[in-house]
């Protein structure tokens, strides 16, 4: 524990700009919101790292916004399922447009990140929890959440909070290992938010989304 609090200090300047950043994504243009949430759709069993530099062609080649399930899917080569989530991508491009504009901020509630992330599970294709959790903390509303990626779940079986990494996690037992995050999150003083950048960071080596 006390190796983990002297790892926050030293990385905690570097943890609170880039959730300031997370924060301001909020206010960018509906199309940025949507790419966000695309990048979630496409980091399922594929690197944060790889997913974005494809959200990122996609953006530059203005096919995320316009372009067919085949012709999205060309610049996910890096990202696995690639097939399934261009199409994801297509239908929530579909659920998100009105009179042909993107229009997602709208439809999430900021004052709720947790109606709004059952909405989005409930809604949005290719979005688990962990997916809905990671987006709204990726536009800064997602401070109570926790995203349990494989690396926040080796830093709860390294630091006890979980007896082992579960193979498979079900709603209800994301919702109660989310708790437990919380529990230790109160212990360690760290912020939830802050802790999850933390653990990715120590696995990683960097500080990413």
């Amino acid at each position: 524990m006390k190796e983990l609090i002297l790892a926050y200090k030293r990385r905690k300047p570097e943890i609170k700009k880039r959730l300031r950043q997370f924060k301001e994504a909020w206010k960018g243009s509906e199309k940025e919101v949507f790419a966000e949430l695309c990048f979630c759709i496409c980091t399922p069993q594929s690197k944060a790292v790889y997913s974005d530099k494809a959200v990122k062609s996609l953006v530059k080649s203005g096919v995320l916004y316009s372009g067919t399930s085949r012709q999205i899917r060309a610049h996910l080569h890096s990202v696995r399922f690639p097939n399934n989530k261009s199409r994801y991508i297509v239908e929530a491009r579909r659920l998100f447009s009105r009179g042909g504009r993107i229009s997602i901020k709208d439809r999430i509630d900021a004052s709720n990140p947790f109606g709004s992330r059952h909405w989005l599970v409930r809604n949005v294709k290719g979005i688990g929890l962990k997916e809905a959790s990671h987006f709204l903390r990726n536009v800064g509303l997602g401070r109570d959440l926790a995203i349990l990626d494989v690396h926040i779940l080796k830093n709860m079986a390294r630091y006890n909070i979980v007896a082992e990494i579960p193979k498979s996690i079900s709603e209800k037992a994301y919702l109660s290992l989310e708790k437990k995050l919380k529990k230790f999150s109160q212990k360690t003083g760290i912020p939830l938010d802050e802790l999850d950048l933390l653990f990715w960071s120590l696995e990683t080596g960097h500080i990413f989304k």
